[in-house]
């Protein structure tokens, strides 16, 4: 195997940690978190981590990337993990992440419609398997439908999908980490009005919801934001996109191995699926690369 071809695989597996360390948000605010919050858990997890590496990284960013990292952080951050704990709250962790799952093809959409890069056939049918993986894996008779947790997490998927887009096309002129951190801070001024008029005063907390606030915040936003924004300056935007399925497939991981939620013979195959899809789309983008 060539250097080139280490240095992406290399990039691929850092990148893949962040939506691995996604995929535990499910588990931490169901189980750990308190109840009916959404907008304060993702404030508590973003602005924090954004303000940490502000202090360690003090560059203020040039007056024509101001907008550009508005945009970003409202699309990367403040929408979105808005709609994400919506989602979370609301719904079944499954529906949740198969509706999630479109994201890939709405980056693939963009690329093609505003680049005029129509995606390879194989490229198109794994993202496409990997939806159909997520839904063997996760969906049931059972599954709770829920008008308001659906368009959340609908709509964080698009969101998600257009700072990744424009993450790629603009490659602003800052260093990783503070654009890392000014998104997670405007971000975080975002949510904080909605925290404030839409969620319910804090009960007293115990020692372990402000031990899953800490994760959140230093784990799921600081070190999973940077180390995603790193893939997306280094490798190509659908490789990128694709790697969110691993986000439910940790959930379900986690799941399984922490609350003794069984995976049957017919999950187990979703769950086979999704892993095969993921590989192939990096596959076939390092070949094109």
């Amino acid at each position: 195997m060539s250097m080139r071809a280490l240095s992406f695989w290399k990039d691929v597996m850092l990148t893949a940690l962040a939506p691995a360390i996604w995929g535990s948000t499910y588990i931490v605010t169901s189980e750990l978190l308190p109840d009916d919050r959404p907008f304060t858990s993702a404030l508590i997890r973003v602005l924090p981590a954004g303000f940490l590496l502000l202090l360690f990284n003090r560059y203020i960013p040039i007056k024509k990337d101001l907008w550009r990292l508005f945009v970003l952080g409202a699309l990367n951050i403040g929408i979105f993990q808005a709609l994400l704990f919506i989602a979370a709250y609301r719904l079944p962790g499954g529906l949740a992440a198969v509706l999630s799952a479109i994201q890939p093809l709405l980056v693939m959409m963009l690329v093609w419609v505003m680049n005029g890069r129509s995606p390879l056939f194989s490229t198109l049918c794994s993202a496409i398997a990997g939806i159909c993986g997520m839904a063997i894996l996760l969906l049931s008779p059972q599954t709770v439908i829920e008008p308001i947790g659906i368009i959340a997490a609908l709509m964080g998927a698009v969101s998600m999908a257009c700072g990744v887009w424009f993450t790629s096309q603009w490659k602003l002129n800052l260093p990783l980490l503070a654009m890392t951190g000014w998104q997670l801070v405007i971000g975080g001024v975002m949510l904080a009005p909605m925290a404030y008029f839409f969620d319910e005063p804090f009960p007293p907390l115990e020692p372990l919801q402000y031990a899953s606030y800490i994760y959140l915040s230093l784990a799921g936003a600081l070190l999973a934001y940077t180390l995603w924004f790193r893939g997306l300056e280094r490798l190509p935007t659908v490789a990128v996109a694709s790697l969110g399925l691993l986000s439910p497939l940790t959930a379900v991981v986690l799941g399984w191995c922490l609350l003794s939620q069984t995976i049957s013979g017919t999950a187990l195959i979703g769950l086979i699926i999704v892993l095969i899809s993921v590989f192939i789309v990096q596959w076939t983008t390092s070949k094109n690369k």
